[in-house]
């Protein structure tokens, strides 16, 4: 899509910060300098900015589980909105999947800001560790997640959660992508058949392999080109998770814009950065679940990298980001129509 080509324009805000970042403009192209840098520095990085901002403890419960997956068991923490008053209140649920790529991030990437979104927004929140590649290749994580998903709907109670007051799947990057595909299986289990999704939350997801880009969409997809060196995350980067996880390119659970049909899938969210490789097939998949009749709401973010506003919340694109994901969460918990 040439005509966002001005979106990765650097933020004048941001452009400063340009000298903390790393110097090859993306992450470690080695699993384990990745993981130490993951678990190292940036993990605790985002646990310290966000600090400052969790509510009191009185506010909010934190429950830890292990939970059955095919060949073992995961974590998952659960974050419950303490009762106002009535014991027996009950809150909307949400199952959040982490990004890292599938191959990093742990229940702590995310955890201090689930915990503020849990209390302020009163919803019930499920975060999964799931399994990483290459140790568990793809599908493991992906099955892992939707095992989580079920256990979240079968023991809804223990979360104070009822499903009536809706329903979200939601995730950052790969985790994006894993709540895309999520999203289908929802849609054709008959498991979910009285207890449909509310909407799906996409932060900036992976949504089709640049091997596998159809015919007609190729002369849209642009930015793995365009954007293939931008800060924390490169195209060279796509390339490499997909080695490590042994991804299938071809298959819709690995490139969700694939799917046949998209029709009867919940409303979606979608936040987009200007300056990423992927922005373009994120833009086109909030067209194409448009045109597939699906309720969506978009949100672009020129000049600014993948997944920008976890490390520099303060600049005015990062608070104007989370606003918005806060809004669309009520947006899709409220009826969510496009428009």
């Amino acid at each position: 899509m040439s005509q966002y080509r001005s979106l990765s324009t650097p933020d004048p805000e941001f452009a400063p910060l340009l000298a903390q970042l790393p110097t090859n403009g993306g992450v470690p192209e080695d699993i384990t300098a990745w993981r130490e840098l993951v678990q190292n520095v940036v993990t605790p990085a985002l646990m310290n900015i966000r600090r400052p901002h969790l509510p009191p403890e009185s506010k909010y419960r934190v429950r830890d589980h292990q939970i059955p997956v095919d060949g073992g068991e995961i974590a998952i923490r659960c974050v419950i909105p303490t009762p106002s008053g009535n014991e027996d209140e009950v809150f909307p649920l949400m199952l959040w999947i982490h990004g890292g790529g599938s191959i990093t991030g742990s229940l702590d990437t995310d955890d201090f800001y689930l915990r503020d979104l849990s209390v302020d927004l009163q919803i019930s929140i499920v975060n999964v560790d799931y399994r990483l590649a290459p140790e568990h290749p793809f599908p493991n994580g992906l099955n892992d997640c939707y095992a989580a998903l079920k256990w979240a709907v079968e023991n809804a109670p223990l979360l104070s959660a009822s499903l009536a007051k809706g329903f979200i799947v939601g995730g950052q990057s790969s985790g994006a992508n894993f709540t895309a595909v999520l999203a289908h299986r929802v849609r054709d289990d008959p498991f979910f058949a009285d207890r449909p999704l509310s909407g799906h939350i996409l932060q900036y997801p992976t949504i089709v392999h640049p091997e596998a880009v159809p015919e007609k969409y190729k002369s849209e997809l642009l930015s793995t080109e365009t954007e293939k060196d931008a800060p924390f995350f490169t195209t060279a980067n796509i390339h490499f998770i997909a080695r490590l996880a042994k991804a299938e390119p071809f298959n819709p659970e690995c490139s969700p814009l694939l799917y046949p049909s998209h029709k009867g899938l919940p409303p979606a969210y979608i936040q987009v950065c200007g300056w990423d490789p992927v922005r373009d097939e994120c833009l086109l998949y909030e067209k194409v679940l448009r045109e597939d009749r699906v309720a969506t709401k978009l949100d672009v973010y020129p000049g600014v990298p993948h997944a920008f506003a976890a490390m520099f919340p303060s600049i005015s694109l990062a608070v104007k980001h989370d606003k918005d994901l806060r809004q669309a969460i009520r947006w899709l918990l409220g009826g969510a129509k496009s428009g």
